[in-house]
């Protein structure tokens, strides 16, 4: 993996998938906040000089009118009084959802903005570390990486 770190508040389960979606999906953008609040209480400040967030795809960011992942970016770095900048643009890809582990690993696309220095790339969800992983080896800096969620597969 590109990044040193990859550390999430809770376990995505059914009833955090619920609310990630009403989150994401039905427009309740305080929820954000409410999440940060649970992030900055679970998971160590990171020893970071900037947060930035998983760029959306355009298509999706104006169907909903707005972008957790910026969203829930910009409240912890105001916690963790560290500047929010966006350092990452997506280049064309597919939708995750829905992908499998493999198709997800070759998917995400993104260029870095800005190279260097020491990074925080927050996300809502962390499934595979895919997209993590294409977002860390894009900024070329030391990259932590902090979500809402993560999910947990058991074997």
């Amino acid at each position: 993996m590109a990044f040193v770190s990859a550390r999430a508040a809770v376990a995505y389960d059914d009833g955090v998938r619920r609310l990630v979606r009403l989150w994401k999906e039905r427009g309740l953008r305080h929820l954000a906040d409410d999440a940060a609040a649970i992030v900055v209480e679970c998971v160590p400040r990171p020893s970071a000089e900037v947060v930035t967030f998983v760029p959306p795809d355009r298509w999706r960011t104006r169907q909903r009118g707005h972008h957790a992942a910026e969203q829930l970016a910009r409240s912890l770095a105001g916690r963790w009084e560290l500047p929010c900048e966006a350092r990452l643009r997506r280049v064309d890809s597919r939708r995750q959802r829905g992908l499998s582990a493999r198709e997800r690993r070759g998917n995400p696309s993104f260029t870095g903005l800005v190279a260097g220095g020491s990074v925080v790339v927050v996300d809502d969800v962390y499934t595979t570390g895919a997209t993590a992983n294409a977002a860390a080896r894009a900024l070329q800096a030391r990259t932590e990486v902090v979500t809402f969620a993560r999910a947990v597969r058991l074997t």
